[in-house]
């Protein structure tokens, strides 16, 4: 069994008739429970700005804890195939999006493939990442950069990140 670690968001509706961006997370979130992924912390829902292509809905973000016996790679073509089910449509870099999942961290694994790199090679430099990942996970240590998701927050600009309710 592996401890892997998520970050989801959201920022397009799936319907195009109101904002669902908080029922595409709760999809993904059960389609992972459904493959039998053990769910063991979920974060609080954060309200983020878009970062790189800033014309865009705002994002929620949430960021799990999960265990696994997935391989990595499993992991990766698990989430590619909800993003997908769940009608993400890979048009624009850093575009709006229906769902997506990225795999933070698996264990303490390093991983540097051309299609799979893991940690996720920009987590230390979101705020949509960290704070939801250290309000779960804040003496988590980076496995590359040898600090905690604590100490990687004090590095960032939070801003643009707010609780949602």
């Amino acid at each position: 069994m592996a401890f892997l670690v998520l970050s989801l968001g959201s920022n397009l509706s799936s319907d195009n008739s109101k904002d669902t961006r908080e029922l595409n997370l709760n999809k993904a979130i059960d389609r992972l429970i459904q493959a039998k992924m053990k769910l063991e912390y979920k974060s609080s829902i954060y309200e983020t700005e878009p970062e790189g292509l800033t014309d865009q809905p705002k994002f929620l973000n949430i960021a799990l804890g999960v265990i696994t016996d997935f391989s990595p790679r499993a992991c990766l073509k698990l989430i590619k195939q909800i993003e997908n089910d769940l009608g993400r449509k890979r048009t624009v870099r850093n575009g709006p999006r229906t769902i997506d999942l990225d795999i933070i961290f698996y264990d303490q694994l390093v991983i540097n493939q051309d299609d799979l790199i893991i940690p996720h090679p920009r987590m230390h430099q979101r705020a949509f990442v960290l704070v939801p990942l250290a309000e779960i996970l804040p003496n988590y240590r980076h496995p590359v950069l040898n600090k905690t998701v604590a100490e990687l927050l004090q590095s960032v600009n939070t801003k643009g990140v707010r609780l949602w309710s």
